[in-house]
């Protein structure tokens, strides 16, 4: 079996998006990083530079930025998430 690589998930305590982006990793058996923007805001300032966005979540798999949640699902539904987790 492979190594997973490294998700991180920059979030907010409040986002609806975010702990629906943390269940459906879960219900993978994936682990992941949260960096919270709301409580750090020089990690904040990090997110938006290597993203260009401001809304949360913001998934990282390995160096590759996946978007935000509805991002991640799209590319769950075409069977390109798995393979981005795969080194």
């Amino acid at each position: 079996m492979s190594q997973q690589k490294e998700i991180k998930i920059y979030s907010t305590l409040v986002c609806p998006y975010c702990v629906a982006a943390k269940n459906f990793l879960k219900s993978k058996g994936l682990a992941w990083t949260e960096i919270r923007i709301d409580t750090d805001p020089v990690e904040r300032e990090k997110m938006v530079a290597a993203t260009k966005r401001t809304s949360v979540p913001q998934i990282f798999v390995g160096e590759t930025h996946v978007g935000g949640y509805d991002d991640m699902m799209a590319l769950h539904r075409e069977g390109k998430f798995e393979s981005l987790l795969a080194d």
